[in-house]
């Protein structure tokens, strides 16, 4: 199947050309053609299968159908659970509708609410915002959701882990009844199902391998004590070609001053966690993209806006609460076909953890160990299943102000594009 059998307008179709799609996703060839019959969806799908492109499209296609009105209102309401993936979700409208002349607009918290009315008085045909700012703004009367034909909630399990849930509650009385409605999560928790079925009506539902990491996607394991995760992480990241690296940790405090102990090491590293403001968000991102950072370090939540293609590593410094968490993390690479390699640093306490992963990969993960180095006394009770030596003669990790592209060749940094399959 090809996306020109879904026989979207002329300007969605040239701007799908321009993004590179040519053959969906299979999310997207499952959702799109109930999506664009007006049908309820509730979708659910890991992460980097094409969700964003499987919800905007359709949405686009019936809002450009139906355009022909006098003032611009909002019709359109895209809730999300952070300000990253809102900012991601807004510019891949703009991409995707083209000459269309519809418009968006992104709603949350941390930067000027007087800013966001200049753009909502300009006049939106798409909101996307965060729960919380969105209410501030409807409280105030400074937004009318009374014209809303379709309601997306994007990310609904994060949504929930973040407590938004009674917010959302009260958006949905602001809505119409009658709607077009899409639920789409990575997990399906029994609170989510149950908001599910109060949003949706009659609906489908679409599932593809929600919880299964990426057949692309090679896992690995270093048995490793607490203490010693830091330095192994750097020996990891000098002996090894990790052109494009994106590490978890648990807390932001740890993202902070972990990015800070790369970063006195000479790596090109930032972070991303919650205590920041939106501009320094923003330029960590904008960073990371570009090539100037190399290295990310960050939390869960935050790495839920992370839309970055060429993302060669993951790197998870502390191990995820759940087998659902791993798949989300480790799914920020291998992605569009290409291949990636996740690594995780196991601690005693962890064992459990990456049984569960074992279990949903369908095999046990490999155990390496570098050599010459101690990982410290949890791991040496431990058998060593593949033992590595340094890689001599590949290129390294290159120091601050020092790039790399991935044919070997110094002097350009590399650069993560944009992906619009998210």
């Amino acid at each position: 199947m090809q996306f020109n059998d879904f026989h979207f307008h002329p300007a969605i179709a040239a701007a799908v050309t321009d993004c590179g799609y040519t053959n969906p996703t299979a999310i997207q060839e499952q959702a799109i053609p109930h999506l664009l019959k007006g049908c309820d969806l509730l979708g659910l799908a890991q992460t980097g299968t094409g969700k964003t492109a499987a919800f905007v499209l359709p949405t686009l296609q019936r809002l450009q159908e139906n355009s022909a009105r006098g003032r611009r209102v909002v019709r359109s309401l895209i809730l999300t659970p952070t300000r990253e993936l809102a900012e991601q979700i807004h510019e891949n409208i703009g991409q995707m509708a083209g000459t269309t002349g519809l418009r968006s607009c992104t709603v949350y918290g941390g930067v000027s609410k007087n800013r966001q009315l200049q753009e909502l008085r300009r006049g939106a045909d798409i909101v996307v915002a965060c729960p919380g700012r969105l209410l501030d703004h409807l409280n105030d009367h400074t937004m009318d959701l009374s014209g809303i034909e379709i309601l997306i909630l994007d990310e609904a399990d994060q949504m929930f882990d973040k407590g938004f849930l009674p917010d959302i509650r009260r958006i949905l009385r602001q809505v119409p009844g009658k709607r077009q409605s899409m639920v789409f999560s990575a997990t399906m928790p029994r609170e989510i199902r149950h908001l599910a079925e109060e949003v949706l009506s009659g609906h489908v539902t679409i599932q593809v391998d929600h919880e299964k990491p990426a057949a692309t996607i090679s896992h690995v394991q270093f048995r490793v004590s607490q203490e010693r995760k830091t330095a192994l992480l750097k020996n990891i990241l000098r002996e090894r070609a990790m052109a494009t690296t994106l590490v978890f940790t648990r807390t932001k405090y740890k993202a902070k001053n972990l990015a800070r102990q790369l970063q006195n090491a000479g790596f090109r590293a930032t972070s991303l966690q919650g205590n920041m403001s939106q501009n320094q968000r923003r330029q960590a991102m904008e960073g990371f993209r570009s090539g100037r950072f190399n290295i990310l370090v960050a939390t869960d939540i935050a790495a839920r806006g992370i839309d970055v293609s060429g993302i060669s590593h993951v790197v998870n410094y502390d191990i995820p609460d759940t087998v659902e968490a791993y798949t989300h993390r480790t799914g920020r690479t291998g992605r569009a076909e290409q291949k990636g390699e996740a690594f995780s640093f196991v601690t005693s306490a962890d064992g459990r953890l990456i049984k569960t992963v074992e279990r949903s990969l369908g095999k046990k993960i490999p155990q390496e160990t570098v050599t010459g180095f101690d990982c410290g006394p949890e791991s040496q009770d431990r058998p060593k299943k593949r033992t590595h030596a340094p890689h001599r003669g590949r290129r390294t990790a290159a120091p601050a102000g020092r790039g790399r592209n991935t044919n070997g060749k110094s002097g350009r940094k590399r650069s993560a594009s944009f992906d619009f399959g998210v």
